[in-house]
């Protein structure tokens, strides 16, 4: 809804609608850049769109992106109010993140873990300096040796498969309860928070507050300095089981990051100590994300070890009631909105409290000139 408040408003906001597109579109010499380019150039971008805006189109991301120049936050307002239109036809089946075709894979805890490190696409190996050949017009010239993650195992063991003989990691048990999981798209938040509600806040996040929070408790503020046990990117297979059918048919393979961090020892309901966990799970290759969510979950989980909640990163109120960038980017933007009669009410306020603030400072002044005078007589 716009707010007009002044004389010729409805005009200027059009006019400024038009001026946008013309600033989106740039130099109209050069070629214009279209929603496959952003898709397919810009993919960790698309990705992260997806994963906070909780919805994966990678059409609709790279779109978003292309209508906000480039502003992911806007993206992700964008993609977010598109999705609330679509229709819901129910829950898919719980994925199974063992079963992915890897792409990548990589534990920092376990050097010789099953399968071997994939290192796959990342930048962390990369000399963080400017390559000029990337300006170069013309194609990029491709190494055929980068495409043999297509000559990769179909599955890999997971950390928790590793560990599984021994007993040392904590594993999550069957949820036999019937009742569909928490939506946070169609349910108001609630405290205080099953795990289900925390995962899914955090996974659509944002992934800048996510970072600082993990970052605050790597540096005391939560105590939660974990291992990296594992990260994988990959496909995922994603099973829909439809009323008229009554068995599970797929949908998709879709890419996904996952990530496992190992936090310290713990007793859990009276079993011998093991490594505890914290979990992170999002659409398409997002390992800072993923990486953050885990070590957040793991915070959120301090009381639930029997520890104090003493930091941001523990209090869920705190983190989960913050962490969404659309509410956040929305409650900070409105500011910049007409708020011309709190202004105008504030300032007769003021006024009034400085010309009594005057009227007090005269009067004392004046009383205290009288009693100079008597006191000189």
């Amino acid at each position: 809804m716009a707010y007009v408040a002044v004389k010729g408003g409805e005009r200027a906001i059009t006019n400024a609608h038009k001026w946008l597109g013309e600033v989106r579109r740039g130099d109209t010499k050069i070629p214009e850049l279209s929603v496959s380019q952003i898709r397919e150039q810009m993919s960790l971008a698309v990705d992260r769109v997806m994963a906070e805006g909780s919805c994966f189109d990678p059409e609709l991301a790279a779109l978003a992106i292309k209508q906000a120049r480039g502003d992911l936050p806007e993206a992700i307002f964008l993609l977010r109010a598109y999705r609330t239109t679509l229709p819901r036809f129910g829950f898919s089946q719980p994925v199974e993140t063992a079963q992915m075709a890897v792409h990548r894979r990589v534990s920092a805890a376990f050097k010789d873990i099953p399968g071997g490190q994939v290192l796959g696409p990342t930048f962390d190996y990369t000399h963080r300096l400017l390559d000029f050949k990337l300006a170069a017009e013309g194609e990029t010239e491709i190494d055929s040796a980068a495409q043999s993650y297509s000559e990769m195992p179909e599955e890999l063991a997971t950390i928790a498969q590793v560990f599984e003989h021994e007993g040392l990691l904590e594993i999550d048990g069957v949820n036999n309860n019937e009742d569909p999981p928490f939506d946070l798209t169609r349910e108001p938040m609630s405290f205080p928070a099953e795990r289900d509600q925390r995962l899914q806040a955090l996974a659509r996040g944002d992934e800048g507050f996510l970072l600082s929070l993990a970052y605050s408790s790597q540096r005391g503020w939560g105590n939660t300095h974990p291992l990296c046990g594992e990260i994988r990117m990959g496909e995922v297979s994603i099973g829909f089981i439809p009323d008229e059918l009554g068995f599970e048919i797929e949908l998709a393979d879709v890419p996904m990051t996952e990530c496992i961090m190992l936090s310290g020892f713990a007793s859990i309901e009276g079993n011998a100590p093991q490594y505890t966990r914290g979990y992170g799970l999002t659409f398409g290759h997002n390992e800072r994300k993923a990486m953050s969510m885990s070590i957040v979950d793991r915070a959120l989980r301090a009381r639930d070890m029997g520890g104090e909640v003493t930091a941001p990163c523990q209090d869920e109120e705190f983190v989960l009631y913050h962490s969404d960038v659309v509410e956040a980017s929305g409650f900070v933007q409105h500011l910049k909105l007409p708020h011309y009669v709190d202004f105008q009410a504030d300032l007769q306020f003021l006024r009034r409290l400085r010309s009594e603030f005057t009227q007090a400072k005269d009067a004392l002044n004046q009383s205290s000139n009288e009693e100079t005078k008597v006191a000189a007589q």
